[in-house]
């Protein structure tokens, strides 16, 4: 019988990073499930994760910190085993407007946990993985990397086009350690990161520019992500996979 795969989502409390997790442990992951603030979210979760027979390890910790980054990746190894899979996904926007009118910590603070906090997880899941021979890694992007979002966030919008280059990137430098590299490119999705960003509304306006003809679902997400940890993806590196309606 093979070893289960062990894999860390990042923002795994709520929206898209819950999703995750529990189509992961449906698909026979055991999970390390990373969070920043909200407990209660993190355990109700964990919990539904575990009624799928997974195992699952929450964990506190801000992924812009080195020592937070170590952390959560020596507590997957000690309790779970070693690390086969990481789904970066932990991210903020800040809040909506121009540039020209945004807050030098606003902007810091997004440039920290969209990029700084990809780079510390992929580095460290990199080495472990590494030893472990082979793995897979997958950054969650966003389709802003390539619109530019001109008025609400091109900030959050140029983090996310640089990890779509740390992916492309990476898959090229890990793939001789049989560590694949991929990206899922999110559009809008129905989660409460639009209420934390001032604007509770903004999924259900989008609709009318989506070909589609509406905003996307956690579970949607969820699905391509647990594709490209899948064997069914063993081919797949490099790749940004966009997951927007059409937009």
């Amino acid at each position: 019988m093979s070893r289960r795969p062990v894999t860390v989502v990042t923002g795994g409390s709520r929206g898209i990073g819950a999703a995750t997790c529990l189509r992961l442990a449906a698909d026979g992951h055991d999970l390390v499930l990373g969070y920043a603030r909200d407990e209660g979210a993190a355990e109700d979760t964990a919990r539904r994760v575990r009624e799928t027979g997974a195992r699952c390890v929450t964990v506190r910790g801000d992924t812009s910190g080195e020592c937070a980054v170590e952390r959560l990746f020596d507590i997957a190894g000690a309790e779970l085993g070693a690390v086969t899979g990481l789904v970066n996904n932990a991210g903020v926007t800040g809040p909506l407007g121009r540039l020209a009118d945004a807050r030098t910590e606003d902007l810091r603070r997004v440039v920290e946990v969209n990029l700084l906090g990809y780079l510390l997880c992929c580095r460290r899941a990199a080495r472990d993985m590494a030893q472990g021979g082979g793995g897979a890694i997958v950054n969650v992007s966003s389709a802003a990397a390539t619109l530019g979002s001109p008025g609400d966030y091109v900030h959050y919008a140029a983090t996310k086009a640089a990890v779509d280059a740390l992916t492309v990137g990476l898959s090229k430098e890990l793939g001789p350690d049989l560590i694949r590299v991929n990206a899922v490119a999110p559009g809008i999705i129905e989660t409460d990161m639009h209420a934390a960003m001032g604007d509770p509304g903004r999924p259900a306006r989008a609709a009318a520019g989506i070909p589609l003809g509406r905003p996307g679902l956690p579970r949607e997400v969820a699905g391509a992500i647990a594709w490209l940890l899948s064997e069914d993806a063993a081919y797949t590196t490099g790749a940004v996979l966009r997951v927007s309606g059409g937009r």
